[in-house]
């Protein structure tokens, strides 16, 4: 409860930066896996309780500012004070890590995003995020080498757009369509189609849709797609002059309708720090 005495002021803040790079000069390599575990378990409770939060405020007319940073360091309080209790979600998490160590990065146990079958969905969404990064980070970095575009911004985004791939774009027949970004088939696409059932915000309002999306062969073929379409639209000249900023890449997309969602910085803006935070613990 707040207010109480018991409360006692964490060590860092959820998401610090500092504090998982402080993890790479570690001499001690069973305590900075237990801390970087802590650090993704922070990270998603941070996430739970923003979440929490946005869906049962009743309005932001009178929200200032200050008081939504106030707001915000708060529940990275919070966070770090629900983090590293036995039996939680830090404890796989230093397991799994533990495992791709010992094994050169192969990971002894699998990765949520291989999972079998019997065990989709269960994987919470710090294990989803962690298992998204890893599998699409190679393709993301190819495509930052040529086009400029950070790679961690292009996972965040392709993270938040698919839902860490819990709700990626596929054809009828249930295969694939490695589209990550939701690209729509317009613009004289000519290439493999996907038609889905979507939500678009229309007049402030979401409703469901029916609409066409980009195909392709291959994830990588997705990233590099959104590239050319970020880097060589006149519409988001502006985005790419803001490769230097998260909230000004995503505000920057925000602001030459990427989509139709009124909150889609924020969104994105959280995707991308968690992320380059993922990346920061992976070394």
């Amino acid at each position: 409860m707040i207010g109480s005495s018991s409360f006692t002021p964490p060590t860092g803040l959820a998401a610090d930066p500092n504090a998982l790079n402080a993890l790479k000069g570690s001499t001690d390599s069973k305590a900075a896996l237990k801390e970087a575990a802590k650090q993704f378990e922070a990270l998603f409770m941070r996430e739970l309780l923003k979440s929490m939060r946005e869906a049962t405020a009743k309005s932001g007319m009178l929200d200032s500012e200050g008081e939504n940073l106030g707001t915000d360091l708060l529940d990275q309080q919070f966070a770090q004070q629900l983090t590293g209790l036995p039996g939680g979600l830090s404890e796989a998490i230093e397991r799994q890590l533990a495992g791709r160590i010992a094994n050169g990065g192969a990971g002894a146990e699998p990765l949520p995003g291989s999972a079998t079958p019997s065990t989709v969905g269960r994987a919470s969404a710090g294990e989803r995020q962690t298992a998204f990064v890893s599998k699409h980070g190679a393709a993301a970095q190819a495509v930052a080498r040529e086009s400029g575009i950070p790679a961690a911004f292009m996972l965040g985004q392709a993270g938040h757009e698919s839902g860490w791939g819990r709700g990626e774009i596929r054809h009828a027949d249930g295969s694939p369509a490695h589209n990550l970004f939701g690209i729509k088939a317009t613009g004289g696409w000519t290439g493999k189609v996907a038609e889905i059932t979507t939500t678009e915000y229309i007049d402030g309002e979401p409703r469901k849709v029916t609409a066409k999306f980009r195909a392709y062969d291959s994830y990588e073929d997705s990233f590099r797609d959104y590239a050319r379409l970020i880097g060589n639209s006149p519409r988001y000249e502006g985005v790419m002059e803001q490769l230097h900023s998260v909230q000004g890449f995503a505000k920057g997309l925000q602001r030459a309708g990427y989509a139709t969602d009124p909150s889609y910085a924020e969104k994105l803006g959280r995707a991308i720090n968690t992320t380059l935070s993922l990346q920061r613990a992976q070394g």
